[in-house]
């Protein structure tokens, strides 16, 4: 296996074409399906399978997907590790964030980075923490802000942020959102959560177990953006920092209530992985995150210390 044979496998699937693959890749269409077949006889697997809308991912080429990402992405590091003997760092770096984080954080972020690294490019990916976390792993990601990611020797993390959760819901005549809900009255509010594994979902359930008491699961939805339309129509509570309302034009009769008694605080954490060193320039564009944490980049949260 080559890269050159590897590239035009992912690509090809990124775009679910051939063609396309070609014309992004720079390469005659039969030379991209040599490739693709030389790498399918190699594995003495098949990897893509045609359809009415171009070619999809077989099961072996969907794990071969994942992987070849992470090792594209790696010898691309490779090539900026070189690179950045230079005066400037230039390259990429590939962040990830939790889409409540990723909503206060992600346009400041892109503004400063422009100014710090202007030969530099970055890559901002929203996703839920188990996500992320595999992502890292797989090499896909430089780093990642993950909310309470489990115990694990090849991850680096360092706690930057505390946030209290709060019970998300529309603000409707018949039942108007409180200031504050207490844990133990929980389970009167239906929520809608994502699908396990969860990090949110884990805490909740677990310190609402150590009351006695259970979640009201109405609904598993795991895109935040359609939780929180389903919220806003009325079909349902969410349980989430108030960064997932910050700027909420969109969404303008949603409000928050403080889950209180006990409070319910989640941990942000910054995480790399312990097997592969963070370039130049992922270590700067995370000094870059850290300093718009401390100069209250979370708007409306807890900083500790």
């Amino acid at each position: 296996m080559d890269l050159r044979q590897l590239e035009c496998f992912v690509r090809v699937v990124e775009l679910g074409s051939v063609t396309r693959a070609a014309i992004t890749l720079n390469l005659s269409q039969p030379v991209v399906s040599r490739h693709v077949r030389q790498l399918e006889v190699e594995l003495k697997e098949h990897l893509l399978s045609r359809n009415g809308r171009g070619v999809a991912p077989t099961d072996a080429g969907r794990r071969l997907l994942e992987r070849g990402k992470g090792i594209l992405h790696q010898v691309e590091l490779a090539k900026q590790e070189v690179e950045e003997q230079r005066a400037s760092p230039s390259g990429k770096v590939v962040v990830g964030m939790p889409p409540s984080v990723g909503k206060a954080m992600t346009v400041n972020l892109v503004t400063q980075f422009r100014e710090h690294y202007p030969k530099a490019s970055l890559g901002v990916i929203e996703a839920l923490t188990v996500s992320m976390h595999e992502w890292l792993l797989l090499g896909r990601l430089d780093f990642a802000l993950l909310y309470n990611p489990p115990v694990s020797q090849q991850v680096i993390t360092e706690h930057v942020w505390s946030e209290d959760l709060y019970l998300i819901g529309a603000d409707v005549p018949h039942r108007p959102m409180p200031a504050e809900v207490q844990m133990a009255d929980l389970p009167s509010w239906p929520v809608i959560v994502p699908s396990q594994p969860n990090a949110l979902r884990n805490l909740a359930e677990v310190e609402c177990a150590r009351l006695g008491v259970r979640l009201d699961i109405t609904l598993e939805v795991d895109s935040i953006e359609s939780l929180l339309d389903l919220v806003d129509r009325g079909m349902g509570y969410a349980i989430l920092s108030r960064n997932a309302i910050f700027g909420r034009a969109q969404r303008p009769n949603l409000r928050a209530a403080h889950i209180v008694s006990p409070n319910l605080v989640s941990r942000l954490v910054i995480a790399s992985s312990a097997q592969r060193p963070l370039t130049r320039l992922a270590q700067g564009t995370m000094q870059l995150i850290k300093a718009q944490i401390l100069a209250g980049g979370l708007q409306g949260h807890r900083r500790t210390a």
